[in-house]
């Protein structure tokens, strides 16, 4: 595998755990705002693995359509592109509750599963 990949995956893997450091902290924005990335960051990994080349976006959905994310996974993307703009500003916070946040960590920990099954 070449470094460029290992090192996305590593980023990701780091991220992931900063979302769940921040879950158990009770800063849910912040965790979700770690949880998006982390997929973002597995997903790019994914698709440097395929197209040998580095796509600059944040759209999820789209990294996950190119690599053929299965639909269930798809849309859970769909669910958290977003986490990268709200997570920043005030006026989205209260969107971010403990179940919520809790279950975007558990279906995060199964797209970088998928991923790294499928690099």
């Amino acid at each position: 595998m070449k470094q460029e990949i290992k090192n996305w995956l590593k980023k990701a893997e780091h991220d992931f755990v900063t979302s769940k450091v921040n879950f158990q902290q009770e800063i849910y924005d912040a965790s979700a705002f770690f949880c998006q990335q982390a997929v973002e960051k597995a997903l790019k990994a994914l698709y440097i693995r395929k197209f040998e080349k580095l796509i600059r976006t944040h759209d999820l959905v789209y990294l996950g359509k190119k690599v053929n994310l299965p639909d269930e996974l798809l849309e859970f993307c769909d669910e958290i592109s977003s986490f990268y703009i709200e997570t920043r500003y005030p006026d989205s916070y209260a969107e971010f509750e403990k179940d919520y946040v809790e279950d975007a960590i558990n279906k995060a920990e199964e797209v970088i599963k998928w991923v790294k099954e499928n690099i």
